[in-house]
């Protein structure tokens, strides 16, 4: 007997064999757990934005909300995207770092999120992916960088919601512009969204209680070590677009004790910027018009 459509999918539940929903029950099973960080985990199958909907609803830390398809999905400063149902892993996290991190440390968590993913993608589906400063997710498609996801962290009272957006089984056709990539593009082992998601949380979860425990010093957590590791930013010479009409180029450097991205500029001084102060961080050689694959949260 033909299963009936989901009704909450337009689609239809089945209608890509391909690309299978989700086992919530499964998913708890294995991440949710007394003692553990994850205290709830959803599956829903269609929504705005996970992070929207995450940050409106009073919870505990650690809860967990997975989308199958998104309509309002958002990136840094509102930039929008969306993706074909089950095409990708779309969730967001509640964390509460707690008064034992300093708040001026929370722009870690970003750049935490993609250490994260970066780790867990590398183990779980043999996808070598580099981060590029502050939160984008970079495979290699053809020989090529393509951004294949990324990671948008908003304020939430005293927690901070952590949304990623990763490309998982994208087809070439359907990438939203030609720069952007996917999984499958890059050839990973594996495309199975359930044991990927959680590769990503188990690693999520690590790295956040080591940062946390360490009271959000990225140097003894060591996330400051992995994340210069990983980071395809570092080393080359870049332009940060800033608010107002204004420019900076320089070479970037390192990050800074707050993550803030040093770039050390012709005439000898090293400025930080933050993610907050960065319309675009383009190659310096790039010009004004250079495309962006829409695939953060």
């Amino acid at each position: 007997m033909t299963p009936s459509p989901d009704p909450s999918d337009r689609r239809g539940r089945w209608s890509d064999l391909d690309r299978p929903p989700l086992n919530a029950t499964g998913l708890r099973r294995a991440l949710v757990r007394p003692g553990g960080l994850w205290t709830s985990l959803d599956v829903v199958q269609h929504t705005g934005s996970t992070n929207t909907d995450l940050a409106a609803a009073a919870g505990p830390e650690g809860a967990v909300l997975v989308a199958e398809e998104q309509s309002a999905g958002r990136g840094r400063l509102d930039r929008t995207w969306s993706a074909p149902a089950r095409s990708g892993l779309f969730f967001s996290v509640r964390l509460t770092p707690g008064p034992g991190v300093p708040v001026g440390r929370w722009g870690w968590l970003p750049l935490l999120a993609g250490v994260a993913t970066a780790t867990a993608l590398s183990r779980a589906a043999g996808v070598d992916t580099a981060l590029k400063w502050p939160n984008d997710l970079l495979v290699t498609v053809d020989g090529q960088e393509r951004k294949a996801g990324g990671i948008l962290a908003e304020r939430a009272g005293d927690s901070v919601v952590v949304g990623i957006g990763l490309n998982v089984s994208l087809r070439a056709a359907e990438l939203p512009v030609p720069t952007a990539g996917s999984l499958a593009l890059a050839g990973a082992a594996v495309l199975d969204r359930d044991p990927l998601l959680r590769a990503v949380l188990r690693s999520l979860e690590d790295w956040y209680l080591r940062w946390r425990d360490a009271g959000g010093d990225p140097g003894p957590s060591r996330l400051a070590e992995a994340y210069a590791a990983g980071c395809a930013t570092l080393g080359r010479t870049v332009r940060a677009e800033l608010p107002g009409d204004r420019a900076l180029v320089g070479e970037a450097v390192a990050v800074d004790g707050d993550g803030r991205l040093v770039l050390a500029t012709g005439d000898g001084v090293q400025e930080p910027v933050g993610a907050g102060d960065i319309v675009h961080l383009r190659p310096a050689s790039s010009g004004p018009a250079e495309a962006s694959a829409p695939s953060e949260e």
